[in-house]
């Protein structure tokens, strides 16, 4: 019986400690992290990126367009143009991957109001392939209440644009995105449709550790599914640009020329009637500085 006991103690001992060292030998799980840096601003020329600063962050942008490139060296290529126009914001990052904005725009005096969420980034072995995230901005026309007929109502200054970005880091150097956004106005003229879906595709090409080169290509689409009329009377014209990026990091500079010569998306995406085909572009840059609390 004794015999027995031992050889059971003896087969219970020599089983625990390979089953500990079976456990040591088995590898540990190791998290897989985000991509580094798809890219280094929230914006990209006229659009949005998945970036979001950390928490905590406040962002000030400053973005500013000139007149059309038309009348040539009688304005310094819109440089010196009366029609140029500018929009001062300030982010703020109250969550990870979650940003709040508020900015004024000089063009109908739009104050917008913007909120973007990245709901998944793009990890670097391929756990999650691409970066997803969500914008959405509500902008008030503040112009005189006359610009909106006799049958005026304060929610005829609203409009709302809301987007979905996707995004992936494709190498070291290279970052592209896909978006596909719903637009509305309150109020329009009478010939124009109050909503509009577009689709875009945009991206990054670094080439040295500060500097890089941007793209952007919006389409406005033409469905006569959610169309007011049978005909579109001058529908809103695809807005491209390309841009140099400066970034370091606290700040980033875009200099940069597009066809399109407002800021807020939605106006762009409803009323951009710039044809880069006969000349209808505009010098433009835009500025961000960081601060991290």
């Amino acid at each position: 019986m004794k015999k027995i006991a031992l050889s059971f103690i003896l087969i219970v001992c020599f089983g625990s400690l390979s089953w500990a060292q079976d456990t040591e030998s088995a590898p540990k799980k190791v998290k897989d992290k985000p991509v580094r840096a798809p890219f280094q601003s929230g914006y990209l020329i006229d659009n949005q990126t998945t970036y979001i600063p950390s928490p905590k962050t406040l962002e000030l942008a400053i973005q500013h367009k000139f007149g059309s490139l038309n009348n040539g060296i009688s304005d310094l290529f819109g440089i010196y143009a009366p029609a140029a126009n500018i929009r001062l914001g300030l982010n703020y990052v109250v969550h990870k991957n979650v940003q709040v904005g508020y900015g004024v725009t000089r063009l109908n005096m739009y104050n917008d109001f913007n909120v973007k969420w990245t709901i998944l980034e793009q990890t670097r072995n391929n756990t999650i392939p691409v970066a997803v995230g969500f914008y959405g901005t509500m902008a008030i026309d503040g112009r005189n209440d006359k610009v909106f007929g006799t049958e005026y109502r304060f929610m005829n200054r609203f409009s709302y644009f809301s987007q979905l970005i996707v995004g992936r880091k494709m190498n070291d150097w290279l970052s592209l995105q896909v978006n596909s956004s719903f637009t509305h106005f309150n109020s329009t003229d009478s010939l124009i449709d109050h909503d509009k879906i577009s689709v875009g595709f945009n991206g990054r090409a670094q080439f040295s550790p500060q500097s890089s080169i941007l793209f952007q290509c919006d389409f406005p689409l033409k469905i006569q599914g959610i169309a007011e009329h049978r005909s579109f009377t001058n529908p809103a014209k695809p807005n491209l640009g390309i841009a140099w990026e400066i970034s370091t990091s606290t700040h980033t500079f875009h200099i940069y020329v597009s066809s399109a010569d407002a800021i807020i998306p939605q106006h762009n995406a409803l009323f951009n009637q710039n044809d880069w085909k006969n000349g209808g572009l505009m010098f433009g840059f835009n500025i961000t500085r960081l601060w991290s609390f």
